[in-house]
């Protein structure tokens, strides 16, 4: 890896962290992950915020392969690597297919080698430019520190006329979720993570803009901004994907959700509550198992195990029940087959997987995409981190095309009214991001 390292002691991080981001927009590759510490003390986060920008190499291509073709780049490039896995490269894993509609056009997998790093932790700043850049270091972080966004990068257009759109109408959605539960009730499967399609048509916005005001309102320990050229995710997520550190790997899949009250007591009850939720239990529980199954096979035998077990974990919009399992693997185990044993994430999509996929295919009406794919990046020595891209805004410039998906795993006990009222719930976020008066066009 042939980089060059400067450290910084930086006084005010939170004004730097808006200026590093705001900076960072002139280029047309830009990848930050924030796990806004502030909010959530992590158990397993290396850095409390990544910035990677302008692509020295990169990887695009469509899911044909797409994971000997990541494996290629890695072992070739022998430096950090960051990037995204969308969803239907479930195509490339088994024989599935995506026909959906696609507004927005994101390839199937991309990742870059960055020229220029940014690491944060506290108020330490490591910034690693590949060398044949380290001269312009100095420069770039007087420019950072000194950054006024508002006069380099004004709006683009206001987003008060937004009007938002559901791809799946109100009846047709009780009608889809109805079929899901004859399915569960005739032994198909047990659980499908079914979800539904938010977008605007012809519109503009401003993607820092709107990335700000979504991590101010979520502050999820997650958060994305990626550009790769005229496309855009705004997310803030609160779900990881899985993390390799060493021989450790650590999964964190979310199931069960309750909304926030303004009431402390009445907040700290509905939390309680979900802990004990039989139905919400049972979502996770059925996404631990497929977890567990996932990570042996790629495990040393006995490593698989569960830490913690349906554990309420408070955000700013909702209660979510979050599961944490793990595993050992030998020191030899190529980094990107681990990735590929669990994709896609059990989370989003059900169990048995492939029969969810499968069924999620027949009766979504959007391709996924990027969405409930991941984010992340890996390490010169093949460690890695990823989220899942949910609570996520995507945008097509180009095509003036903004989306947002949400949804909700469907078991037996579902009902058919509480699943629709929990994705309104999930959409409030980014229903405030784009507009504060936003009202759904149904």
């Amino acid at each position: 890896m042939n980089r060059t390292n400067h450290t910084f002691s930086v006084s005010n991080i939170d004004i730097f962290k808006t200026n590093l981001l705001a900076w960072a927009q002139q280029f047309e590759e830009i990848i930050w992950l924030d796990s806004n510490t502030k909010e959530f003390n992590q158990n397993y986060s290396n850095f409390d915020a990544i910035l990677a920008v302008d692509a020295e190499n990169k990887l695009q291509c469509d899911c044909k392969n797409a994971f000997e073709k990541l494996k290629s780049f890695q072992a070739n490039t022998k430096d950090y690597i960051f990037g995204y896995l969308g969803y239907d490269l479930k195509n490339d894993i088994e024989n599935l297919y995506s026909n959906n509609f696609d507004g927005l056009d994101f390839s199937d997998l991309y990742f870059f080698q960055a020229k220029k790093l940014f690491f944060i932790n506290g108020n330490t700043l490591i910034i690693s430019y590949l060398n044949a850049y380290s001269n312009e270091m100095d420069n770039d972080y007087k420019k950072i520190c000194d950054f006024n966004n508002s006069i380099t990068f004004p709006l683009k257009a206001e987003s008060n006329d937004l009007k938002i759109k559901q791809r799946i109408s109100k009846e047709r959605y009780y009608l889809k979720i109805q079929q899901i539960l004859n399915h569960i009730h005739r032994g198909d499967i047990y659980e499908v993570n079914f979800c539904q399609e938010f977008y605007a048509e012809n519109k503009n916005i401003n993607p820092f803009d709107v990335y700000q005001k979504l991590n101010t309102i979520s502050s999820p320990p997650f958060a994305t901004f990626l550009k790769i050229h005229d496309k855009f995710l705004l997310s803030a997520s609160p779900e990881r994907f899985v993390k390799k550190q060493g021989t450790k790997i650590v999964s964190q899949p979310i199931k069960g959700t309750a909304r926030r009250l303004p009431d402390l007591i009445e907040d700290n009850n509905l939390a309680y509550q979900l802990s004990q939720d039989p139905k919400e239990r049972a979502e996770n529980i059925m996404i631990v198992d497929l977890v567990r199954n996932d990570l042996s096979k790629t495990a040393i035998k006995g490593s698989v195990k569960v830490i913690d077990l349906c554990k309420v974990y408070s955000f700013k919009q909702v209660h979510h029940l979050i599961s944490t399992v793990v595993s050992k693997v030998d020191e030899k185990t190529n980094s990107v087959d681990i990735i590929k044993s669990l994709f896609p994430m059990g989370s989003m999509t059900g169990a048995p997987k492939i029969s969810a996929m499968e069924i999620i295919e027949e009766l979504e009406e959007t391709k996924r995409g990027l969405y409930s794919g991941a984010v992340g990046y890996f390490t010169p020595n093949g460690d890695f981190d990823f989220n899942v891209v949910i609570r996520s805004i995507l945008y097509n410039e180009s095509n003036k095309y903004i989306s947002f998906i949400v949804g909700g795993a469907i078991t037996a006990q579902s009902k058919i009214e509480n699943e629709y009222d929990e994705c309104l719930t999930k959409a409030e976020a980014m229903k405030k991001a784009l507009n504060n008066n936003l009202v759904f066009n149904k």
